[in-house]
């Protein structure tokens, strides 16, 4: 019946070969889900990961901030107290010279008495 010119018939399919093409495709769908799951897990222990290096670095940026801002004014506070101490001092040269005047004097005092 089917030697002649008939192109247009259809093999039949074998239900042996079917089901292993239903079993290799339940298979397939079964490791494609443990992967998308597997990706799943991965991308979320980096998202934290990520999340907390960027909390991390904010911290850090915080702190630096708070240590720059103190220093600062740890470094104000000193010119301030640089500058009362050189006023302080001004009067200092005058005190040495008079106490240095005051020696000469006593030395010619002391050799007057020998």
């Amino acid at each position: 019946a089917g030697s002649g010119g008939g192109g247009g018939s259809i093999p039949a399919i074998d239900p042996g070969a079917l089901q292993d093409v239903v079993s290799l495709a339940g298979q397939v769908a079964a490791q494609v889900d443990e992967l998308l799951r597997n990706v799943h897990c991965g991308l979320q222990a980096l998202t934290a990961l990520s999340v907390g290096c960027i909390q991390t670095y904010r911290d850090g940026v915080e702190s630096l901030g708070e240590a720059a801002d103190l220093s600062i004014r740890a470094m104000y506070a000193l010119v301030a107290r640089c500058e009362e101490l050189d006023r302080a001092m001004q009067p200092v040269p005058a005190l040495a010279k008079r106490i240095r005047d005051m020696k000469g004097t006593l030395e010619r005092l002391e050799g007057l008495c020998k």
